[in-house]
Order: C-alpha cells, then sequence, then structure tokens
C-alpha cells in the first residue's frame, strides 16, 4: 500500500465531519430498491457484502464495487444503488471483514479503517473478490455477467484484479494506480480508466500504463476529467460539488452506463 495515499487519507479524513457522509445516506434511506447486507464464507473467512437489486423484469449483469480506502461508507453503497437504479446487480464486499478488534468490518474499526486496509493481505484481496464474484454470479437473478469496478484504493483492486480473474468480463478503474507490467501479461479483459486532471499522483502513471497495456495487445481506454481532483466521484456526487468534479462525475456516470451497456 502507497504510504503516501494512507496519509493523504487520514488528513481528508480528519478534516471530514461526523456527518460528512449523512447526505449520501438520507439518499440512500429514500430508495425504493432492494439492498440487503449477505456474508459469503470462504477459507475460514466470512465477508459481509451489501447487495442492491434493480427493479428489471430479466437477469442483469452484476457489478462488483470495490470500496475506497475509507471501506464500505455509505457514499459506496449509495454509488451501488445508483448501479442498480441503471439496471444491474451491484455488491461490495467489506474487504475489512474480519480486521476490527472483535471481528468486525469498517463499522466497527471506524476512524481506523484507513490504517487497517493499508495492512490487508493482498492475497486475502484476491481471494475476498473472487469468492464475492463467484457467490453474486450464481445469484439467481444474474445473467451469467459480472464486472469490476473501485475507487480510489478500490480503483488499483479493480485493475488488480483484472490480472488474477478470469470470471470478469471488464473492469473500470476510477483514479486507481496501475499493477506491474508483469502482472498486466495475464489480464485477459479490456480495461477501462477514470481520471481526475489535477490528482498527478495517480494520472502520471497512465502514459507508461497505457505503453505496458499496448505492448501485451491488452485493450486499455483510460480518460482523464480536467479540472477534477482526486476522488471526484464522490466529491462530485456532494451537495457542495464544485463545477469541475460534478461535471467528471456525470461524464463518468454517462460512460460507466454506456460501457455496461455493452458487456
Amino acid at each position: 500500500m502507497n504510504r503516501v495515499l494512507v496519509i493523504l487519507a487520514l488528513a481528508l479524513l480528519a478534516a471530514l465531519p461526523a456527518s460528512a457522509q449523512d447526505w449520501a445516506k438520507a439518499r440512500l434511506e429514500k430508495s425504493p430498491r432492494h439492498g440487503e447486507y449477505v456474508k459469503v464464507k470462504h477459507d475460514g473467512r466470512e465477508v459481509e457484502c451489501f447487495v442492491v437489486y434493480p427493479e428489471v423484469k430479466n437477469k442483469a449483469t452484476a457489478v462488483v464495487l470495490i470500496h475506497e480506502i475509507f471501506g464500505l461508507s455509505d457514499w459506496v453503497r449509495l454509488m451501488a444503488d445508483e448501479v442498480a437504479e441503471a439496471g444491474y446487480i451491484a455488491i461490495v464486499p467489506d474487504l475489512l471483514s474480519g480486521m476490527g478488534p472483535k471481528g468486525g468490518g469498517t463499522a466497527e474499526l471506524g476512524d481506523q479503517a484507513v490504517r487497517s486496509i493499508s495492512n490487508l493481505p493482498p492475497d486475502q484481496v484476491t481471494a475476498d473478490l473472487k469468492a464475492v464474484t463467484a457467490h453474486i454470479l450464481k445469484d439467481p437473478a444474474c445473467n451469467g455477467k459480472a464486472v469490476v469496478a473501485g475507487f480510489c484504493w478500490g480503483g488499483g483492486q479493480s485493475f488488480r484484479f483484472a490480472t488474477n480473474s478470469k470470471e470478469i468480463k471488464a473492469a473500470f478503474v476510477f483514479y486507481g494506480p496501475p499493477p506491474s507490467k508483469e502482472d498486466m501479461q495475464r489480464i485477459q479483459v479490456p480495461v477501462y480508466g477514470f481520471y481526475a486532471g489535477n490528482d498527478a499522483r495517480i494520472s502520471a502513471t497512465i502514459p507508461t500504463a497505457t505503453a505496458d497495456m499496448k505492448a501485451d495487445e491488452k485493450k486499455y481506454d483510460p480518460k482523464v476529467y480536467e479540472g477534477a481532483g482526486h476522488g471526484f466521484m464522490r466529491a462530485g456526487d456532494a451537495p457542495d460539488a464544485n463545477e469541475a468534479n460534478k461535471k467528471a462525475r456525470d461524464d463518468s456516470w454517462a460512460r460507466l452506463k454506456m460501457l455496461l451497456k455493452k458487456i
């Protein structure tokens, strides 16, 4: 885990009041869609997941959402609801499940979630995501297709999961770093990137990732949203969003829905 990313996340967390996500929670509580918590068991672990189902007649593609460095937050649950509103099954695993002092996850860890995520074993994250993907693919409401999408820390994990999974149909990376060139060679699905213009720490990786993916004849389609900052999907969704973040969020959401229709 990038130490700079942890420090930046801790600074952001300290600057946010406890009510920072009240708007997300309030919107989620008004949703007419069915959301529930399920536990996915594998290899002696139990991963709590938030699932939202679309109100559609036919079976739907599943979207495995990977949360930010803050864990299973109200905002990422709202994002899952919005994915379901667009017509897809959304499932968000709490990758901090079992990491709390009493065996809980994000809710139990509170402000320690950021530090705990930095200590997650990569192989455990991969195993959790594989188990969750297998679980949702077997859901009677699923059409047998799944993709992965992640934000910030989860963006990097979505790119990384594409190197480790043969079950997903595509990976959507929101302002997350790429895996190594060697790991990229294992990717078998298209990867779509969503990046902020004012986020050099992450966006500076795009040229190398583009070259590495092209060298291995892999599909990588990154797009940079000028003027937006890191985390624009969350920041652009907030009531006090600035114009650049709001536009980046709206444009990215439209692009994501367009790409999902092609899966």
